[in-house]
């Protein structure tokens, strides 16, 4: 779950930077085909994907010879044009084939693909180029809908079907647990078998149990498998869990803000630079954050706001950061500004709140520092209150201005409840929840658990949880700021034996000290949640090695149309 974008987030923290809009990141990368760090890449544009069946004569005419790149020992040169086949995609959505078995990617093209490139770079490994022709398309082949697509990179699979979107995450997930964590996954029709052999005792279980039934389904089916004879168990990846509707998810929307002729713009960053491109709409956004941010720009404008530059450090709007919560409906805005002081400041509050009546909330942030950090440290209501409400299933949440707040409600409602499903609760547990961040996940363990402890290195993440716990009454859940791997051992000094621990870590993964505490700690479950496919391999690894069983993971669908995916990780200790 969200996040510095659950793309390289600090998950669940007070001010943590979520995706700004339509940004785009960087890394280092390692030849692979389903673990690729993400990287700036040339965008594909429509004029440069033709129509399929067109003539593959001349295709190695261009650049050095065969002969020439034999000597240097690569099959291919750089600025060779080439037809491959696209066998797999990277996590950065880039496509990966092979040119006489040297790898290249290829932005824009989907498995299945017989595509003509052109090899942009290469390296001793791998290399890259740019997608000229798709000479066979995949079925899984979509226009993406949204006009700024190839400009933005905020989206980087709007050309592939939402079912194969589904898909291909899934696979994402399983080839990191077999290439990473050297886990035994079972096959999709393995996996089905095993969810019809469980059905008469899913039947027992509804009939027997007068509790919780569907806590007390998980919790005897993650044991059951302990009971199997054979040592080396199968791990069920069951399908990634989408949306019915994979547009107009997010409900937080990040806007950097410039200047041209015409006035203010807002949009997002052009591809490896900070060179700011206006945008009227993103579709991934909902319709009234593209509303408010469009107002803001236009009032702003009328009343001669000023824009921050980088370069000076001169000029006032800096960012404009909009809230808005599903199920209450009310919204937040956020100015970002380089000082105090507001030019008009009564007339714009003035013209927003009669232009956008559903804010209930508009606040100034200062931020006078030279730097990409959008907000500054000082935070202050500029007109209504100083936070907005908002429900993740029965649960409500105050959202502040640099308060965390999942961006997806409708899939974290999804996500927090097979949490809660593969922690197999039936009142009487005690739980720990270490990453607790604001407390979301603790506080829906909470309603089904009969002690919940959750811990949180960020001083301001805890008040926000005690504060949401206040707010909805829940008295059996306990906060602490800490780190985990320092503050369980202490909780265990006191007597607090924990029956089920939950981590939602960052992208980086648990702390090598708290998986050593886990360990130490023997729950009877754990339960990962995970941003990151590959760091997620690599921890179930260490569990494995120490004791545990991983029994189930079901892939969520927190941000269609792009790169990433949650999963979550129901696991039973061995010797329960």
């Amino acid at each position: 779950m969200s996040n510095t974008n659950r793309s390289g987030r600090g998950k669940n923290r007070r001010n943590s930077a979520a995706p700004q809009g339509k940004g785009n990141a960087s890394a280092s990368r390692q030849p692979s085909q389903s673990t690729q760090p993400t990287r700036p890449s040339p965008s594909q544009s429509g004029k440069e994907v033709r129509s399929r069946g067109a003539s593959l004569s001349g295709v190695r005419s261009k650049g050095r010879t065969r002969e020439s790149a034999s000597i240097e020992g690569l099959p291919v040169s750089k600025n060779e044009e080439t037809v491959i086949e696209i066998i797999g995609m990277n996590h950065d959505g880039e496509g990966v084939g092979r040119a006489d078995g040297y790898t290249l990617f290829v932005q824009g093209a989907l498995p299945g693909e017989t595509v003509r490139v052109r090899v942009m770079k290469t390296k001793k490994q791998y290399g890259y180029a740019k997608l000229l022709e798709i000479v066979k398309a995949s079925p899984d082949r979509v226009s993406a809908p949204c006009p700024i697509y190839d400009q933005c990179g905020g989206c980087q699979i709007q050309h592939m079907s939402y079912t194969g979107q589904l898909a291909w995450k899934r696979q994402l997930v399983i080839d990191n647990l077999q290439r990473i964590g050297k886990l035994n996954v079972l096959t999709e029709d393995e996996t089905q078998a095993a969810h019809s052999e469980q059905s008469p005792l899913d039947e027992q279980i509804d009939e027997h149990t007068v509790q919780t039934n569907e806590s007390n389904h998980i919790r005897l089916r993650l044991e059951g498998v302990m009971n199997e004879e054979d040592t080396e168990h199968g791990i069920r990846v069951l399908p990634t869990m989408g949306m019915d509707e994979p547009w107009r998810y997010r409900n937080k929307a990040q806007v950097p803000i410039g200047v041209t002729e015409g006035g203010l713009v807002g949009g997002f960053y052009a591809k490896g630079s900070h060179r700011i491109i206006d945008m009227e709409t993103c579709l991934i956004q909902h319709e009234h954050n593209d509303e408010v941010v469009a107002k803001v720009k236009e009032i702003g404008s009328h009343l001669g706001i000023s824009a921050y530059n980088e370069e000076t450090g001169r000029g006032l709007l800096r960012h404009v950061v909009v809230k808005k919560a599903f199920r209450t409906g009310e919204m937040m805005l956020v100015l970002v500004t380089n000082g105090r002081d507001i030019q008009h400041k009564d007339e714009w509050i003035g013209s927003i709140r009669e232009a956008i009546p559903q804010v209930a909330s508009i606040c100034q942030n200062v931020n006078k520092k030279q730097t990409n950090v959008i907000f500054g440290d000082e935070t202050r209501v500029l007109w209504g209150r100083d936070v907005i409400y908002d429900y993740i299933g029965d649960v409500q949440f105050a959202i502040s201005p640099r308060s965390f707040y999942q961006v997806n409600p409708v899939q974290t409602e999804v996500l927090y409840g097979k949490t809660v499903e593969y922690a197999g609760l039936s009142g009487k547990e005690t739980v720990i929840d270490a990453y607790c961040g604001i407390g979301t996940i603790s506080l829906f363990l909470a309603q089904h658990a009969d002690q919940v402890y959750g811990v949180e290195i960020v001083p301001e993440a805890i008040e926000d949880a005690r504060s949401n716990a206040m707010l909805n009454e829940m008295r059996n859940v306990k906060f602490e700021v800490g780190a985990s791997e320092d503050v369980i051992p202490r909780w265990k000094e006191q007597g607090i034996e924990a029956d089920v621990i939950v981590v939602d870590p960052p992208r980086k993964g648990c702390d090598p000290r708290l998986l050593d505490t886990i360990l130490e700690m023997k729950p009877e479950r754990v339960v990962y949640v995970s941003c990151n496919p590959s760091t997620l391999a690599r921890d179930l690894r260490v569990l494995e090695d120490g004791g545990y069983r991983t029994v189930e993971v079901t892939p969520v669908d927190m941000f269609p149309h792009t790169v990433h995916v949650e999963a979550v990780v129901g696991m039973q200790r061995i010797d329960t």
